[in-house]
């Protein structure tokens, strides 16, 4: 083997146990500390679920849209409801969702991980998110209000035929 063949053939063994390294390193955790706990086994003393909210992305206001990326820990977010799934294990949970103090919300179970309100006026607005349990009632502190504010240009959609409204 040449002095060129012998370099070619370490660069290579160190380039594959290089990426070996970084592949392994990029699974060290586990499915269960990125997940939670697995939804076939009860979970003894549970923390606090908690909503995490982001701020509104921009490009959406822009257009009148609010469009807002959530996660939660310790709470699954699915579509049951009622007062018998509150003793289910893992916790599950879905989310209550007001906009500018309406005297209505909307729940959202769908656990798509964004809040997505559109037609949005121009100027100040505040989307509040509760994080709840399966009856509907607020887990303690785990309500986040968004304000924010649509832009005076925002709302010139282009409708299905390339006409505004």
């Amino acid at each position: 083997m040449t002095t060129f063949a012998k370099t070619v053939a370490i660069r290579t063994v160190a380039a594959v146990a290089a990426s070996a390294l970084l592949t392994t390193s990029a699974f060290a955790q586990s499915a269960r500390e990125i997940r939670g706990p697995s939804p076939y086994e009860a979970v003894e003393n549970e923390p606090a679920p908690r909503l995490i909210v982001d701020p509104p992305l921009p490009a959406g206001l822009a257009e009148g849209v609010f469009q807002a990326q959530y996660r939660v820990e310790n709470l699954r977010i699915v579509p049951v409801f009622g007062a018998g799934a509150l003793q289910v294990s893992p916790r599950i949970g879905h989310l209550h969702v007001i906009v500018d103090d309406l005297p209505w919300w909307w729940a959202d179970a769908s656990d798509n991980n964004t809040v997505d309100v559109a037609g949005l006026p121009p100027g100040p607005h505040k989307v509040t998110i509760q994080l709840v349990n399966a009856d509907h009632g607020i887990f303690p502190g785990q309500v986040v209000v968004v304000p924010f504010v649509v832009p005076e240009h925002a709302g010139a959609h282009v409708g299905a035929h390339g006409s505004t409204p």
